[in-house]
Parts: C-alpha cells; structure tokens; sequence
C-alpha cells in the first residue's frame, strides 16, 4: 500500500459522521501497532455518491454560474462572462492537478499550519491503491475521488470573482490573476480549514492539521475557503480596477433574467452535491446537509421577495434569485452542523442582511460590485460562518462537535460562546489573508500590464473587442 492520505476535507472539525464508527468501537483500546488502512474499508456506495456529487458541483460552475453571471451582465458583454468562467475552471483544474492538491492537503512541514507541501505535486504518488481518510474511523475513499470532489471546489471559488468586475477586466490578466491567487490564497486558506490527519491518525499526531482547523474552527462545505475568500477578493478588485462606465449615470439592466433564472436554478441542484458531498460519506449526516441546503435556500429566496414587497410594492425574479442564492452560501458551512429548523432562520437572516448591503452599503460607499459577489458571497458567508456556531449548538438540535484527537473519536462538551468567538477569529483571519493577496495581486497587474480595457472598447463591449465574436448575432 503506498503513501496514506492523512487528510479528509470539506468540513469542519466536529462532523458527526464519525459517530456511527466510534459508537461501536467506543470500548476499544487505541491500536498497539500503526494502523493500516485497506482495500476493503471502501464503500462502493460512498465511492459511488462522492463521484456523483463531483459532477453537481461541476455543473454550478459550467453552466450554472456561467449563465446566472451571463444573464446579469449586458448584452455586449454575454460572451466575456461565459469564456471567462469556462477558462477559469479549466485553468484551476490544470493548476490544481499541478500543485494545488498538494498545497492544500500534504503536510507542509515547519509550515504546516499555513500551507502544504510539495510532495505530491502532479499526483506523484497517487493511484488507484491510495486512499483518503473520511471523518469516519476506518472508512476510507479512493484518493483519486477524494482530488476529484476537492478540485470541482477550487475550479468554482476563482470563478466567483469575476462577478464584482464583470464588463471591465482584460481576459489575459484575469486568468494570470487566477493561477496566483489559486496559489497565494485559496490553497493555503483550504489547507488552515480544511488539513488534518484524519479520524485514525489525529490522536497521535494532534498538532497534524491546519491552523483554523487546529482552532476549532467549523466549515462544513466552504463558507471561508469559498464564499468569504472569493467574495473579499471581488470586492479588492472591484476597488482597484474601478467602476464601470457609465456607473449610475446610464442604466445596466441585465439582458436576460431567463438565463439568470436557470442558472440559479442550477446553482440550487448543484448545490446539494457541494453540501452533502462534503460530508465525504453516503449517509444520514449527508442527508442532514441536503435537507437543510434545502430549507434554508427557500426562506431566503422568501424572505428576499418578501422584503421586496413591503419596500418596494413588487417582488422581482432578479431579488428571488439572490436571496436563493444568498441562502445557499449562508447554509455552506453549517449545512451537517444545524437542524432543518435552524436552518430556515439562518437562511432568513442572511437573506435580510445581504439585502441590506447590496441596495444600501453598496450605495453608499459608491463601489460597483457588478454582480454583488461581495453583498451576497462575502456577506453570506460571514453571516453563515459566524451563525455556524450558534446552530452548531446540541441544545438547538445541532450535532455539536467530535474530539478526533482520542483514539476512538468521540463527542465533545459545546461551548456556544467559545465556538462564535473561534468561527469570528476564521472570519477575520480569511479576510485579512485574502485581503492582502488579492490587493497584492491586482495592483501588480494593474501597474504592469494593466487590468482594465480602453474606455471605447468597454462602450463597445468586450465580447467583440475581447473574443472576436459576440454572444448574439441578430
């Protein structure tokens, strides 16, 4: 057997899915020899469903992000919006088979609690022999599933920056702008959150894991490593490379809500594959993060609409859309931690709260985030990742945390204060780190090749003066 992976990702440190595993062995001694996985603590049934689930969050990239970022955006620039998102997955995808993977979830040495290392760059050592570590003990995935489901996640969260600066970015800067910030942002934010040892190694080696991990910190499918990553960044470059022509003297109404429509509508499906496939198992817990992806995306995308109506007379599909799509990335990362119940108030809440800064913050302090990736992503996220400590809570019917550092995992004591302060301390640390890369980042290209197109090719738009070809030919 090569090489162990000793890691699981995609969720927090208290997924419960281990429960089933230790609940059974809880009288068992920790093991005298090093233990070593095999072949048949696979399930072909996880197996089966992670590969589904990789698929889903696939499609919420291409088409489902494409085609709710296309239909917001002019006509002009359609085209732009969809060849953007199209290379940029495919970009991450090529860098993370490069050295993304290992970046994220190897063990990086003297820099372990910031970022890993190098060992398996370009898979070197991986093969249909080597497994991954589940939040189960003794049940293990393929490794390759494991780099699979893990890279439809970093193919998606370059791909939401686009947004906050749709129609005025140069296309080469913005895909250099990708492999970078994949580099010096996502893969080290996904190897603190995320790296640990895994249920089997974690007692033996405690200190074996990333720094928010370490803390404590609970993000069950992304709502740091995705939505507050991808959304400070937006709101960075939205900044830098300033806002649109035009902004608030000339009307933008976006061209086709129909495609905005089907692209959240796609996003919401393939949302359940990115929360219940984070659970890395087919089973009852992976049940819990589906049902409440799916409570708490209906009462935000109610709740928008219902606040519509009392400020504005009329509920808009456009004001529908965000909320729905406001309440997946609130759920995100308390999706296996909340009760379906708490779940609808925490997806009304975000729902409320994003609503306040996209038609009042973003007004306020004058910069154009095109696509709200900051008012809905960022903002969602932090509402999502802070509320993740309070629905966490046994007492609310959450299911609490799991100490992986006894031999045999088992339940942890709640501490409802301690757990908000930890998930704040997640928040601010992503913030700052993203913060400073993509400013980094962006004044960089800024100053040397530059950003942002000629005033007259933004007029004109950039699907002709960008891509050659334009989304509409009537």
């Amino acid at each position: 057997m090569k090489q162990l992976t000793k890691y699981a990702g995609a969720a927090g440190l208290t997924l419960f899915a281990a429960l089933p595993a230790w609940a059974q062995e809880a009288a068992a001694a920790a093991p005298a020899t090093p233990f070593t996985p095999t072949a048949e603590m696979v399930n072909k049934g996880d197996v089966a469903w992670m590969l589904v689930a990789s698929a889903l969050v696939l499609m919420m990239s291409v088409p489902a992000l494409a085609l709710f970022y296309g239909g917001l955006v002019r006509t002009k620039n359609m085209l732009s919006v969809l060849m953007q998102v199209l290379t940029i997955v495919c970009v991450a995808a090529m860098v993370w088979f490069s050295w993304g993977y290992s970046m994220a979830f190897t063990n990086g040495g003297d820099l372990n609690k910031y970022v890993g290392g190098f060992s398996k760059v370009f898979l070197a050592g991986v093969d249909p022999t080597t497994l991954a570590a589940t939040f189960s003990n003794s049940v293990y995935l393929p490794e390759y599933v494991f780099v699979i489901f893990q890279m439809t996640f970093a193919c998606i969260t370059p791909a939401l920056i686009v947004g906050a600066f749709a129609e005025r970015v140069k296309f080469t800067p913005l895909i250099l702008f990708t492999v970078a910030w994949l580099t010096l942002a996502y893969f080290p934010i996904a190897h603190m959150v995320w790296y640990w040892a895994g249920p089997d190694f974690l007692h033996a080696a405690p200190d074996d894991s990333g720094l928010l991990w370490g803390w404590g910190a609970l993000d069950f499918a992304g709502g740091t490593v995705v939505h507050i990553n991808a959304g400070v960044a937006g709101l960075i470059g939205c900044i830098i490379i300033g806002p649109r022509v035009g902004y608030k003297s000339e009307p933008m109404p976006p061209h086709s809500l129909v495609m905005t429509m089907i692209g959240a509508s796609l996003l919401w499906i393939g949302w359940f594959g990115f929360n219940a496939g984070s659970g890395l198992e087919a089973n009852a817990f992976g049940a819990l993060a589906f049902i409440n992806t799916f409570t708490a995306t209906a009462a935000a995308g109610a709740t928008w609409a219902i606040i519509e109506q009392i400020v504005h007379k009329k509920p808009s599909l456009l004001g529908a859309a965000s909320g729905v799509v406001a309440g997946l990335v609130a759920i995100t990362p308390a999706a296996g931690f909340a009760h379906p119940g708490t779940a609808i108030l925490l997806g009304a809440v975000a729902s409320v709260v994003c609503f306040f800064f996209v038609t009042t913050v973003k007004n306020k302090l004058k910069y154009d985030d095109t696509l709200d990736v900051f008012g809905i992503h960022a903002v969602g996220g932090i509402v999502g990742a802070v509320g993740t400590g309070i629905v966490a809570n046994p007492d609310f019917g959450g299911q609490g945390w799991i100490d992986y550092t006894a031999p045999v995992a088992k339940a942890g004591v709640y501490d409802m204060g301690a757990q908000i302060m930890t998930q704040i301390w997640a928040v601010g640390t992503t913030i700052v780190w993203t913060g400073v890369v993509s400013a980094a980042l962006f004044l960089a290209l800024k100053y040397t090749i530059g950003l942002r197109p000629t005033k007259d090719v933004e007029v004109e738009g950039l699907d002709i003066n960008e891509h050659g070809e334009r989304a509409y030919n009537y």
